[in-house]
């Protein structure tokens, strides 16, 4: 298949230059001042802590049965003064500076305060409690302050740039000299030009924006746990399945309202139940209880810790010389600028709203032939694009998730799939320790039967969990260390009673081949320095790989293998696996258009001058939806502002967008796929081999281009999504251009 008018080396420069995050694991590290915190002394003295020495398991593993809450500040702060020590000793070293006595000394530091923090990290989002909570407020800070005091450090800065300065006559293999390249500008993006008042005040707002950040975090945890919908009577659920109403039975009976039913609201804006509710005033008393999350006052509240975060990273970007925070954080990523990322979106808003529009023309002639009498609100989509999907295609969710019993999805699709693609196989461990008692454990073995990994699969919903779905690595893969994999998938699939199988949407279903794809990355990492191991790439790149993962919960071949009826173990009939796979375009305008209004709020916010921070943050976002042209009541944004994670809680500020710019390359890859016969090993070979090994150790388009041989195009993405159009006269290729800051 060829396409030329809209490729994409015409369109966003596309994709200029890649650069690597700036945060990286073996930096991030607390301050000297965090000794003797108030956290470390309300907690007993840690004796014997394991996190002070490397895990004699397999792999590295964790000891989790041996961590306790109070080994983690010791353990940190040791790690800390250990780094400081080792980072001293090559910045005042006398010895001329060389990449092995600068560089790779610098990839050789803080190996106690990286497994201790990442340890911490992890456990503290997959299973969190009160003291875990305390002790992130109390190092969040000073976890900034010791990272300014690596990269503000003038004499450490000096001895890169001389070498950087020199890189082309250090005759460097080409990741020794990407290596070199990514410190130097890692170095000056953190501010190591900046004068030293300057650093004094970037160190401030450092360390304030850290304290926020956590405080969003939490709050919006604590929120969504203390917004949960109390039903009195089992009448009222009508719609839902037995299985999901002992499950808000069992949810209330956790939290002492035996007899009654609680349903659990998930970080999203939209909630699994609403497509099958009857009751229409609890349909809308759940929606509105969601869209109302963190901004109807009380001590959860974060709309003045938005508005504080958006007027400091907006300083912060001033400070480092940069227009706005947006143009601070998208010049290191694939976009490369802001006018590219504005004109992709601004182009994708209209067409996107217009196919809502349909949509909800479509579900409105349901609403009025069953003589409802009401307009369609947010809370009442789900339920009648149910309809809608029913007579068009003749099935509806529930058809479906009999087909979708977990233990089939994850042996029989997610690990098939990876079996058919890359020759893995995969060995459930019960001998080592888990942080909680429903986490799975797989030893994963290579083509050639040697060991590659370990997985750790963390699949359940949990009040101590953060919501949505994510990868982590608790040990990195490293040539310089010789480590392997240590991974883990999380998603929050509501548990069902005990006894009860544990039945998928087809969502979860797509989201547990999506987050193996982000662990397959970290799995087949093969890079020398830990600084690219993994998924250490960025942001609007990480998801590329994760999403050309989701093509194998459809693909025939492995949506038959794993889609059984968990009472008969029969597959699910061919008639129906053809509609699911014919159904893929329903209800694109929708999601494009939720997720456009996530996305256009979060370039909204990051756009701002520091002069220009709103007061009232609710009406901020209503003035920017509307002046995108997305503000359709039915389809609400994914998030709004006070419980946007992504945007307020640290990793994805200004970058929401990276989901739809790595669907361009993924939807690109797809094709490529296919037409090269699909699941075959050639093809799973070739993507490891190009690109997933890689890791961050090039360019991240270069590793695209190796993949699939050619500048990549946009039409697959716009067929996806169903936003394809003929060319017109007015279609002009987007235009950016390389930032100098």
């Amino acid at each position: 298949m060829t396409y030329s008018k809209f490729s994409l080396a015409k369109l966003p420069t596309i994709f200029l230059r890649v650069l690597v995050l700036l945060a990286t694991a073996q930096i991030t590290a607390i301050s000297v001042t965090a000794l003797n915190s108030p956290v470390q002394n309300s907690l007993p003295a840690a004796t014997d802590n394991p996190l002070l020495t490397e895990s004699a398991l397999p792999y590295h593993t964790p000891p989790f049965d041996k961590i306790k809450d109070e080994h983690f500040v010791s353990a940190i702060e040791a790690g800390m003064q250990e780094q400081l020590k080792e980072v001293d000793a090559i910045a005042v070293s006398p010895d001329k500076p060389t990449f092995d006595n600068t560089l790779v000394a610098l990839e050789r530091t803080g190996r106690l305060l990286d497994r201790a923090e990442r340890t911490f990290s992890n456990l503290n989002a997959a299973d969190t409690n009160p003291t875990r909570q305390k002790i992130e407020i109390e190092i969040a800070p000073k976890l900034a302050a010791h990272r300014d005091e690596i990269h503000l450090n003038p004499k450490l800065f000096a001895r890169i740039q001389e070498l950087y300065s020199n890189r082309d006559k250090l005759g460097l293999d080409p990741e020794s000299s990407y290596l070199l390249e990514r410190y130097y500008k890692d170095f000056v993006r953190a501010g190591a030009k900046l004068s030293d008042d300057d650093k004094t005040k970037l160190k401030a707002i450092n360390a304030e924006l850290a304290t926020l950040q956590t405080k969003f975090e939490q709050n919006v945890l604590k929120e969504k746990n203390a917004s949960s919908i109390v039903v009195d009577r089992r009448e009222d659920l009508a719609g839902l399945s037995d299985h999901e109403i002992a499950a808000a039975a069992a949810a209330a009976k956790g939290d002492g309202k035996e007899g009654k039913f609680v349903i659990r609201l998930q970080n999203t804006t939209g909630q699994p139940t609403l497509a099958s509710l009857q009751n229409r005033p609890l349909r809308e008393r759940i929606m509105q209880a969601s869209l109302a999350r963190n901004s109807k006052g009380g001590s959860f509240d974060t709309r003045e810790v938005v508005i504080r975060t958006a007027q400091l990273r907006a300083e912060r970007a001033k400070l480092l010389g940069y227009q706005n925070h947006a143009a601070y954080q998208l010049e290191d990523q694939t976009a490369g600028n802001v006018p590219t990322v504005n004109k992709l979106l601004a182009d994708l808003a209209p067409p996107a709203v217009a196919n809502a529009k349909r949509e909800a023309a479509d579900i409105q002639k349901v609403i009025d032939q069953e003589k409802a009498g009401f307009q369609v609100a947010s809370w009442d989509w789900d339920l009648y694009a149910e309809k809608v999907r029913k007579a068009r295609y003749q099935f509806d969710e529930s058809d479906l998730k009999p087909y979708y019993e977990l233990n089939h999805v994850l042996l029989d699709g997610v690990f098939f799939a990876a079996g058919k693609l890359y020759g893995l196989t995969f060995k459930e461990r019960h001998d080592l320790p888990v942080y909680q008692p429903d986490v799975r454990v797989f030893e994963v073995y290579d083509a050639d039967g040697q060991r590659l990994a370990l997985f750790l699969g963390d699949y359940y919903a949990r009040p101590s969990k953060r919501g949505g779905a994510w990868m982590n690595a608790y040990v990195q893969q490293s040539g310089l260390f010789r480590t392997k994999a240590v991974v883990a998938n999380h998603l929050n699939i509501p548990k069902p009673p005990p006894g009860e199988p544990t039945l998928l949407t087809h969502d979860e279903v797509r989201t547990a081949f999506h987050e193996f794809g982000h662990a397959l990355h970290g799995m087949f990492s093969n890079v020398k320095y830990p600084r690219f191991s993994g998924t250490s790439v960025p942001r609007d790149f990480v998801e590329y790989p994760s999403q050309v993962n989701e093509m194998w919960a459809t693909w025939p071949e492995v949506l038959k293998n794993f889609a059984k009826h968990y009472k008969t173990g029969e597959p699910m009939p061919q008639t129906l696996l053809d509609k699911v796979i014919a159904a893929e375009k329903f209800n694109q305008g929708y999601k494009t258009t939720e997720y456009l209004s996530a996305t256009l709020l979060d370039q909204a916010w990051h756009q701002l001058n520091p002069s220009d921070i709103p007061k009232d943050a609710m009406a901020f976002e209503a003035n920017a939806l509307r002046k995108a042209g997305v503000d359709f009541p039915p389809v609400p944004p994914r998030y709004r502002s006070p419980y946007f994670s992504h945007a307020f809680a640290g990793g994805y500020s200004a970058g929401y967008y990276s989901y739809l710019w790595s669907e361009v390359l993924d939807a690109d890859s797809v094709e490529w796929i296919k037409e090269h016969g699909g699941l075959k090993r050639e093809n799973g070979d070739r993507f490891r081999q190009t690109l997933l090994s890689r890791g961050g150790s090039a360019e991240a388009l270069s590793l695209f281009k190796n993949f699939v041989g050619r500048e990549p195009y946009i039409e697959p993405l716009l067929k996806r999504r169903g936003l394809d159009h003929p060319p017109g006269p007015n279609d002009s290729p987007i235009e950016s251009s390389t930032s100098t800051n």
